[in-house]
């Protein structure tokens, strides 16, 4: 809208009447947003006073000028970060930005009221106030989520690097404590390492969380990343998650500064379980000797040779040996099935 010379004057004294009560009308704000609005109880109330500062110089200019600016010239990076930091969700912070603009309007109204600005103006300025709410409200929104997105990158690469340190023994006894105190583990209890692959389609993301879910029932705490396309953590007990799309191995408990001792173990069970095509989550005594045969090749060699290269011997006799020792193992041990199965008696399978 054009102003006209004296209209402009007029409305450059409202301007003048409202910058002088800045101060006031953002002490009433921010007693206003301590009331209804608790998240921001975290932020101080001089961090607070700039915003508000920054928000009422712009509103003034948009009154003077009649136009709103471009959401790119809103510069609300460092708001978006803060926020972030202290926890104050999204949706307040845009209910704290709207009653600012709110307070700014009612006090442009007023004055401009009080002073018998032409109408036609009041009625332009207030559209050019509401277009500044909505255009500033989709930047704040996107400046947010941005900053929500860089903070939880950030904390999984601290978290990550954490418990790197920690299953790989490279973290001092202060980090040790610090990172127990972020994460809530507790330094009086027992851990044990645990590393886990999917074994079905299953991505490692969700199982991570699948895991740390399952891990901290009851009580208990558990702590798990991505580390080189497998999930890795400490967990303070096994998981009982059913019929898990998972393979993965457990290490045996120990303090939470020596977790490093138990994370080798946890991988050469999971090795041992990948080896023997099983599915769920093993510990040492549910692997019991099949680690050592997977873990060292010479005592596979020997047991080979010990058990297995006697019966190439016998021929085709020894083939049916070897067929009745398998069905034996694979059907528990139930002699009775293996004899139904071959079509023999059992005192032959014996």
């Amino acid at each position: 809208m054009l102003v006209q010379s004296g209209a402009a004057a007029s409305l450059e004294r409202v301007i003048t009447a409202m910058a002088a009560k800045e101060g006031h009308v953002g002490g009433r704000l921010h007693a206003d947003l301590a009331d209804h609005i608790p998240s921001y109880r975290a932020v101080p109330r001089e961090l607070l006073d700039q915003i508000w500062h920054r928000h009422f110089q712009r509103a003034l200019a948009v009154v003077r000028e009649g136009t709103v600016p471009l959401p790119d010239d809103f510069e609300e990076a460092d708001v978006a970060r803060d926020r972030v930091a202290r926890g104050v969700p999204l949706s307040d912070g845009l209910r704290a930005f709207r009653r600012g603009l709110s307070a700014i309007r009612d006090l442009f109204i007023a004055e401009a009221t009080e002073r018998g600005l032409d109408p036609g103006l009041i009625v332009d300025r207030t559209k050019c106030l509401w277009e500044l709410a909505d255009v500033a409200s989709l930047q704040i929104a996107a400046v947010h989520r941005q900053a929500e997105v860089a903070s939880a990158l950030f904390d999984a690469r601290r978290r990550a690097d954490f418990l790197r340190g920690l299953l790989y023994g490279t973290l001092s006894v202060a980090e040790i404590h610090s990172g127990a105190a972020i994460y809530g583990l507790d330094l009086s209890r027992p851990y044990r390492a645990i590393r886990a692959v999917p074994s079905g389609n299953v991505s490692p993301d969700a199982l991570e969380r699948c895991l740390e879910s399952h891990g901290r029932r009851n009580g208990r705490a558990a702590l798990l990343t991505v580390l080189d396309e497998a999930v890795a953590g400490v967990i303070e007990a096994k998981p009982e998650i059913g019929d898990p799309e998972v393979t993965a191995g457990l290490g045996p408990p120990t303090d939470l500064a020596a977790v490093h001792r138990s994370f080798p173990a946890a991988g050469r069970l999971l090795e041992a379980a990948r080896a023997y095509g099983l599915r769920g989550i093993y510990d040492l005594s549910d692997l019991s000797w099949r680690v050592a045969v997977v873990a060292e090749p010479e005592l596979a060699e020997l047991l080979i040779d010990r058990y297995l290269r006697p019966l190439e011997a016998e021929g085709g006799f020894g083939a049916l040996i070897e067929e009745s020792v398998r069905g034996y193992l694979e059907r528990g041990r139930h002699i009775r099935e293996v004899a139904r199965s071959a079509h023999v008696h059992v005192n032959t399978v014996r």
